[in-house]
């Protein structure tokens, strides 16, 4: 009988959600804020209120993470245990797939202290193994609230060259920049601001959501991390958390120099991304079409039009979700969405 299946990207942050149909179809995403270096608690919690939302007891469940970084754990060994007994206590561990990259996936009984790598941080290659099956040519730029993703599709086949977290770092496969929760003194400790360069103070003052929410660029929906100083998230007092680097004092009238200040940190943070995606093109042979997803992707998208790339978007790859629409799309939560698609196409292969 056809099932439905949930894809699951649990991250230290965030929690997204992609739920198809029994003909494979993609029905819904969703994203929920969970602190996951509090506990597993929270996660448990969030598990609970997406299940009431939609009735997930009779679906087959994919897992892919990044969680096991939490520095509530103390390896990623007891990051993945954990996670995935949260999981399975939840939904049984008898519905659970476990993503570990090239090994495929491990039903949730049979992961063991072996696993730990091919599981850990996985989430990425859900992506670029669904998306090399769609696009010959790619970069593909996953753009998150906390990191960036650059891997390179050529000839059908990801040219992938680092695996482990340690191994991406090197490669620059992978970035430690998001447009939510990057601090910005991780940014830049120096920028131009009211006409001079300076120095900025290197306290975890704001987020690159502040940024963002003064250029208008990060969207409501996709702002679900607490500021860096638990007060409101308006574009003002964004600003304010801004103006506290500068050693400037916050006056409302004088909007027009923060969001002078945040364009120039946005400056900074695209740079940084344009200089590891043209690294990544680098080793390119053939013209690839960028391909860009997360919530960050409007930066991806902006600077393949600033250097005369082919753009196109993760969703765009997909049929619209047959459910109700959602603010979220499947660019979104493109991990949880990819895992949900291997794994049916796992299931209509036949493998157990």
């Amino acid at each position: 009988m056809a099932q439905r299946i949930a894809g699951w990207d649990i991250g230290g942050a965030h929690v997204k959600l992609a739920l198809l149909d029994e003909y494979g179809g993609l029905n819904k995403v969703d994203q929920r804020p969970c602190p996951l270096w509090k506990g597993c608690d929270y996660l448990a919690a969030v598990l609970a209120e997406l299940d009431q939302a939609y009735g997930l007891a009779d679906y087959r469940h994919a897992v892919t993470m990044t969680g096991e970084l939490a520095d509530g754990f103390a390896s990623r060994e007891q990051g993945v245990r954990a996670i995935v007994a949260t999981v399975g206590q939840r939904f049984g561990y008898d519905r659970i797939e476990v993503f570990a990259g090239r090994a495929g996936f491990i039903g949730g009984s049979d992961v063991a202290p072996a696993d730990t790598l091919a599981i850990a941080s996985a989430n990425w290659l859900a992506s670029v193994f669904w998306l090399a099956e769609q696009l010959p040519d790619a970069l593909f730029v996953d753009i998150g609230s906390t990191t960036t993703d650059l891997l390179l599709i050529e000839n059908g086949c990801p040219r992938i060259e680092g695996y482990t977290d340690y191994q991406r770092l090197i490669s620059g496969e992978l970035l430690y920049t998001g447009v939510v929760r990057t601090s910005v003194m991780a940014l830049a400790d120096t920028a131009e601001f009211n006409g001079r360069q300076q120095g900025l103070m290197a306290e975890h003052f704001a987020t690159t959501a502040d940024i963002y929410r003064v250029t208008g660029d990060l969207q409501e929906h996709h702002d679900q991390t607490e500021s860096a100083d638990g007060a409101e998230k308006t574009p003002q007092a964004s600003a304010r958390r801004l103006s506290r680097l500068t050693g400037y004092d916050f006056v409302e009238a004088d909007w027009p120099l923060w969001q002078a200040f945040a364009a120039r940190l946005k400056d900074v943070q695209k740079q940084k991304v344009t200089r590891a995606s043209l690294a990544q093109m680098q080793r390119a042979t053939r013209l690839p079409v960028w391909v860009g997803a997360g919530v960050g992707r409007f930066l991806i998208r902006e600077i393949a039009d600033d250097l005369g790339y082919a753009y196109r978007d993760f969703s765009e790859l997909l049929a619209k979700p047959n459910g109700e629409c959602s603010r979220l799309d499947a660019a979104d939560c493109a991990p949880a969405v990819a895992v949900a698609l291997l794994a049916d196409r796992r299931r209509h292969a036949g493998q157990p």
